[in-house]
Order: C-alpha cells, then sequence, then structure tokens
C-alpha cells in the first residue's frame, strides 16, 4: 500500500513539474506578455545611433534590445522572408515613409499609434505624420537636400534648385547614392517622376547620371564624399550634412526651394514574437529620452519638447515640403527602381 501510494505521489510530481517547466519555457520564449524579455529591433539608420537608442531604452524599462543593422530593402526582403514566422519586434527608419508605404500591402507591419501621437492629424502642415490605419508613425523629419563642400564652393554659389544640378560647372563633381539600393536614392527619383511626369522625369536623370562622379550604394556615402573633398555637392539628407559639420568638416547644407520633406517613420513588426516590447519600445522613440537622442544626432526631432541641434526644424522647412502623391508611390516603388537599373547599371 506504501509503494502504491509513493508512486502515485511520485507521478503526481513529475507531471506538475513538467507543466510548470513548459509554462516557464513558454513565458520566456515569446516575452510578448508583459513586454519583458528580448525586443528585436530592425533598422537601416545610423548603427551606432540605433543601439544607443537601444541602450538607452535598456536602462529606462525591462527588457533588452537586440538591434539588427541592415539596408532598407535588405531588412524589407528579410521581413517578406521571415512574414510566415516573424522574428523582428520593431522596424524603425528607412529614409522616410516611402518605404513604409509600400509595406502596407505587403503585410509586414502591424497597426500601433502611441499616445503621444493619438491626436495627431494623418496629414500635419502639408507632411504625412503617420499612417492613417496606423501602420506607422514618425518620430522625426527629414529633408533632402544638398550637402556642400565650404572649402570647394561658395555659399552663394551652390544648388538652390533641382534643375541647378545639372549647370555644366558641377559636371563631375556631384555624387547621390544608387536608387537601386538606397532609400533616399529611391526618394530623389519618385519625387521628380511625380513633380515632373516619368518622360521628363527619366531625361532629368540621363543628364544628372551624366553630371556625376560616383554613385554609391549607400544613402550617406555622398555626404561623406563631400567632407572628404571628393564631391563638390551631395545628395542626401540634412542630418548627414549637420553631422559631418558638428565633426569639423567643411560640410555645410541647402534646402532646395521645392524638395521632400517627410518623417521617418517606426513600424510595429505584423506577428512578431513580442509585441508589447515592441509596443513599448516605440513609445520611447517617441519620449523626450528617445527625442533628445536622435537630436544629439542632428536629426529633427518631431516632439516639439526637444529642441533641434541642427538651424532647421518643422517650422523652418514645411514652406519648402512638395506634395508627395503617396497612391502613386504605391503603384510605382518597385517599378521604377527596377527601370533605373534596366537604364542605368
Amino acid at each position: 500500500m506504501m509503494k502504491r501510494s509513493f508512486s502515485i505521489f511520485t507521478s503526481v510530481f513529475l507531471m506538475m513539474s513538467i507543466l510548470l517547466l513548459t509554462a516557464c519555457a513558454g513565458d520566456q520564449d515569446s516575452g510578448g506578455g508583459d513586454g519583458k524579455g528580448e525586443i528585436t529591433f530592425y533598422s537601416p539608420e545610423t548603427p551606432d545611433m540605433t543601439k544607443e537608442l537601444g541602450q538607452k531604452f535598456e536602462e529606462l524599462h525591462d527588457g533588452s534590445v537586440n538591434v539588427q543593422y541592415a539596408g532598407t530593402n535588405v531588412l524589407v526582403n528579410r521581413m517578406m522572408a521571415e512574414k510566415d514566422n516573424p522574428q523582428g519586434d520593431v522596424w524603425y527608419g528607412g529614409g522616410g515613409i516611402l518605404p513604409f508605404e509600400a509595406a502596407v500591402d505587403k503585410g509586414i507591419v502591424g497597426k500601433y499609434i502611441p499616445d503621444f501621437a493619438k491626436d495627431w492629424d494623418t496629414v500635419e502642415d502639408g507632411i504625412k505624420v503617420k499612417h492613417e490605419d496606423g501602420k506607422y508613425v514618425g518620430v522625426e523629419v527629414f529633408v533632402l537636400g544638398f550637402a556642400y563642400n565650404t572649402d570647394l564652393v561658395k555659399a552663394d554659389e551652390a544648388p538652390k534648385t533641382w534643375d541647378d544640378l545639372l549647370d555644366p560647372k558641377w559636371k563631375g563633381k556631384i555624387q547621390f547614392s544608387n536608387p537601386a539600393a538606397s532609400g533616399t536614392a529611391t526618394l530623389m527619383v519618385l519625387n521628380q517622376m511625380m513633380q515632373r511626369g516619368e518622360a521628363e522625369g527619366w531625361d532629368y536623370f540621363k543628364k544628372l547620371v551624366d553630371q556625376a562622379n560616383s554613385m554609391p550604394d549607400s544613402g550617406s556615402a555622398p555626404t561623406k564624399a563631400v567632407s572628404m573633398g571628393e564631391a563638390h555637392i551631395g545628395v542626401g539628407f540634412d542630418f548627414m550634412a549637420y553631422e559631418q559639420k558638428a565633426k569639423g568638416e567643411s560640410v555645410d547644407f541647402v534646402v532646395p526651394d521645392k524638395t521632400p520633406i517627410l518623417v521617418n517613420p517606426v513600424s510595429i513588426v505584423e506577428g512578431g514574437p513580442n509585441p508589447e516590447g515592441g509596443k513599448k519600445l516605440i513609445d520611447f522613440l517617441l519620449s523626450k529620452e528617445g527625442q533628445q537622442i536622435l537630436a544629439n544626432w542632428y536629426h529633427i526631432p518631431i516632439n516639439p519638447d526637444v529642441e533641434s541641434k541642427t538651424p532647421l526644424t518643422l517650422e523652418k522647412v514645411k514652406s519648402h515640403a512638395v506634395d508627395l502623391d503617396i497612391d502613386w508611390v504605391n503603384e510605382n516603388y518597385d517599378r521604377v527602381r527596377n527601370e533605373w537599373k534596366e537604364k542605368f547599371q
């Protein structure tokens, strides 16, 4: 009788132990119930800056941040490949909203708008600051324009419009990144197509390619080339130039008369393993602490309580903004990139 009781007790104990271990393992694997655990953070933005954002979040909140850095198009392709078993939780950055808009119908971004941005209109001052269905929200403002080397170009001689780049005096002195690889350059191409029409747009880029001495794959490379004197003019975002200037390089920036001014967004990854942690990370990016890090890297913060460290603010640049036809972008994003490859590579 005693042996039988011992046997039953042992069986019940073992069963309870197995159930407990299984439950614990499930909690550790998901990390999604309370936001604790690892948060996988996909970003093409400056690796050191993105790492700093992750570290600051870890200081302030539970959970660890695993930063996964790659180019925008590489990350989008990765999320598409992982669609049936998502590995990321948050996707931040891609040279503005266009890659995010193109990704909405791909089923790789989920719906989440932080409380901080819930009262924003979808479009503020002519700039789309969040997705109408909550698929992304802007965390900073990017201005596409011209970096120039102040030792090689006088301020009053620097180009002020996109047509100025075709001036013969800049032949062999301009760099812009490769639209087949760079989200920054894709924005440049799509904008010109929308403003000029496709026939005139392709003619414009045929001339611009002849002006360039290089088309590197990285969106930041033309500005770095300007800082080293390898180019007089480089097409890029504002923060790229001001970051170089802050390092003591001979670089300044021109906001063209009419140019893309857009937010750089963040999205929750659809079906990611730690959605609650991902939401907390997005909240952090819009908080004063997160926005201050972006400002320290010379990005224009979207939170009005954080001061820009560059001469530019949303208020100062909004009059330069062009109207971007987002529906046209969604319909033509991949096609225009492929046509660029066929025409110029």
